[in-house]
């Protein structure tokens, strides 16, 4: 359906048995969804897309390499590209679900990409920087040879990533270096 033309009552509700309730059916897609809610407790929100240019990667069955330090907001080295399997088939699933373990992303070959996170706002703000990423490293395979970062590099970087973000002092005083300024 256009998303338009959507109303509150075209929203399906389904339980991790994979029964549903409403006026439609399921997106064709809904194995893969419930199958990381059930093996994913870390996980709230998926979101599944489309976009232009990590689709355009998952049509060449590669994923994204660490050619720059943000591939780790995917949770690992790399965001990996499950191999083609029919849409909304059981075998889509169980690809995704590998090319996703110990990560927050991948590519699914010929399809898509998917994005998890704690909520949905997470959800959403990975799968756009995984789009911005494919079309960094679209835009670099274009011009040449690509530089990539090594495993030790993209370690500490993941590592960083645990605590990455605006962090909150939990102190209404300015901190500078780990040192409280004057409230003047």
């Amino acid at each position: 359906m256009a998303y338009e033309l959507l109303e509150p009552a075209d929203m399906v509700v389904m339980d991790l048995e994979g029964r549903w309730f409403g006026r439609r059916r399921p997106s064709s897609e809904w194995r893969f969804h419930r199958d990381i809610f059930r093996t994913r407790p870390d996980t709230n929100a998926i979101v599944h897309t489309h976009s232009l240019n990590a689709t355009a990667l998952a049509c060449t069955g590669r994923g994204i390499p660490a050619f720059h330090y943000m591939v780790a907001a995917g949770g690992g080295e790399d965001i990996r590209c499950a191999p083609y399997r029919t849409f909304g088939s059981q075998e889509l699933s169980d690809a995704a679900l590998t090319a996703l373990e110990g990560r927050r992303a991948c590519l699914l070959g010929n399809h898509g990409l998917l994005a998890l996170g704690a909520d949905l706002a997470a959800a959403l703000d990975l799968a756009a920087e995984l789009e911005s990423l494919a079309a960094q490293y679209r835009l670099a395979l274009s011009m040449g040879q690509v530089q990539l970062l090594d495993s030790g590099e993209m370690a500490r970087v993941v590592e960083k990533f645990r605590t990455y973000g605006q962090q909150d002092t939990n102190d209404p005083g300015l901190v500078f270096a780990g040192e409280k300024l004057p409230a003047d």
